[in-house]
Parts: structure tokens; sequence; C-alpha cells
């Protein structure tokens, strides 16, 4: 609400909706038979410990907690930390381990979660283990969840045939041999959908024509800057 801050963000209705509003829809499925996921995303559940706790558990605190805590006050800063976080992939404590396939008997399957809250309470109850198991809405939501508690305004965003090139050459490859058969060698692929997280705040290392919304994915896939 504060003009002065990264993420004022001028419009009332938004406001009430991408800072306050507890619930909301999550869009998944494929681009003929799009589904709505009802999503409870509870940031002022008595989860602002939990957040803060997620902050000095991350590597970029271990690494150099004065740099850290000199930074929280950034939140472009704060989006990277807290995407990193969200998964447990970098052997940092973090909320959720990501399954795309394969049995789920021994832990809960992804499409059963509805809410942020009780991934987050559950995280916290087993003492800061990844809790098991998560897919891309999920690590959206939860997400939202935290930056939104954090004061950061944030929304969901759901592509469908969602294209994902690994060797940066703005293509999706694909190898066919003489008689017209696939090769499986490009690692190149289009998933039914994805879903990512915006927030939004102010750019001035980047300049005006980059303020507002910003993306965050928490979804882990490749790796940044090791």
């Amino acid at each position: 609400w504060f003009s002065g801050d990264d993420v004022y963000m001028s419009n009332e209705n938004e406001r009430q909706e991408y800072v306050l509003n507890e619930n909301g829809i999550i869009f998944v499925g494929n681009a003929r038979y799009i589904e709505a996921r009802g999503w409870f995303y509870g940031q002022f559940q008595d989860l602002l410990n939990i957040c803060l706790t997620m902050l000095d558990l991350s590597l970029y605190y271990r690494q150099d907690p004065a740099m850290d805590v000199s930074r929280r006050g950034d939140p472009k800063y704060v989006g990277r930390v807290i995407s990193s976080m969200i998964n447990g992939n970098d052997n940092d404590n973090g909320v959720l381990l990501g399954k795309w396939q394969g049995s789920f008997h021994s832990h809960e399957n992804p499409s059963r979660w509805d809410g942020s809250v009780v991934i987050l309470k559950k995280w916290r109850q087993d003492n800061y283990r990844p809790v098991q198991y998560g897919q891309c809405w999920v690590f959206a939501g939860v997400m939202c969840t935290v930056l939104r508690c954090l004061g950061i305004p944030t929304r969901l965003v759901s592509n469908f045939n969602s294209a994902h090139d690994v060797d940066r050459n703005l293509s999706i490859d694909k190898y066919y041999d003489s008689s017209g058969r696939s090769l499986n060698i490009s690692k190149d692929s289009t998933w039914d959908y994805h879903v990512w997280n915006e927030s939004w705040f102010i750019r001035p290392d980047l300049g005006r024509s980059y303020n507002g919304w910003q993306v965050l994915d928490a979804t882990p896939q490749e790796q940044s800057r090791g």
C-alpha cells in the first residue's frame, strides 16, 4: 500500500486479489480439457514464522548470513531464495519433493493436495524435511502462499502445450531417421501444461520499462548458476 515500496500496487482490486485473497483457482489439464482446481493459499493462517524459517534455512543464508539478511528488503532477491526453497532438490531442506511418474502409494499423490497450509505445517512438523510429493501446480501454489505472506503480490500462471527447450536455441527439436521413425535424441519436450508464478515489483536494476509482473518458477528443472 505504501507508494514508496518496491512492491507497491496502486490498483485496490489487484491488491485484494494478489495480496489479500486466501483462495484461488489453479488451471491444469491440457489444451482441450482445462480443469480448474480450487486452492487454499491461507497466507494469514499462522505461517509467518514458517516462511521466515524458510529464509534462514536457505543456502543463501548459510553461505553468507549478513549479506542474506541485508538483502531481504529486495523482492527480487527474496523471490529467488523462495523459488529455490520451495523444492528440495538442492539439499537445502526445501519444502517439497517432486515426482512425476511411478507409484505414490507410500506418500501423498500430488493430485490430492488442495492447499498450501497443510503442506507448510507438515514441513515444519517433520523437522523441515521435504514433503512428498509435489508437481508444478503444487510448487506454484505453495510459493504463492509464501510470497503473499511476506508481502509480495503474487499470482499463478498456467500455460498449455508448454514448450520446454533445454539447449537454449529457442526451438523444440525433433529428430527422425531415414525411414521417418522418431529418434529419442533431443531432451526438448512439450508438456501438456505448466504452472509458475509472477510477482509484482519494480526493477531499478533494469529500468522502469521492466517494472510490474516478474516471472518466478519453483518447479525443479535445470540448475541455474550451479
